[in-house]
């Protein structure tokens, strides 16, 4: 396993922690022939930290090589993940969306940016779309 890849996680922090745990643990077991990035804010977009928080995500976004975001139930309605998908979109970053279930509802700002897609949360499917990012 030569040079793995810098995988940044955005994920819903309170609905969806449990899903970033085991490709964490995944990670640990050496199942994908990547690093994680475990970079998560628990501060609303609008909280008065949110510009310094900001910064610093941006920072981490960019020294990914690919950006996966977990689309739970609820991450079409987190302003937290919209925003670092519009960063990672800016900074040109390699997108990976995982789907924790195949239904749930498609955050507007994934449509149209080349997006690798994993529709269930299987190791499978994440390596795949890894792989095709």
């Amino acid at each position: 396993m030569a040079n793995k890849r810098k995988v940044f996680i955005s994920y819903d922090y309170i609905n969806d922690k449990h899903y970033k745990n085991l490709l964490l643990a995944w990670d640990a077991n050496s199942q994908f022939d990547f690093y994680i990035s475990d970079y998560s804010a628990d501060v609303s977009i609008n909280s008065t930290n949110a510009t310094a928080i900001k910064s610093t995500i941006s920072r981490f976004i960019n020294e990914g090589t690919v950006f996966l975001v977990i689309v739970g139930a609820r991450t079409h309605l987190s302003s937290w993940i919209k925003w670092e998908i519009e960063k990672a979109v800016e900074l040109r970053k390699k997108i990976v969306a995982v789907k924790t279930d195949r239904e749930n509802i498609t955050p507007n700002e994934l449509y149209g940016v080349g997006a690798s897609w994993a529709l269930s949360f299987t190791h499978s499917a994440i390596k795949q779309a890894l792989e095709n990012a």
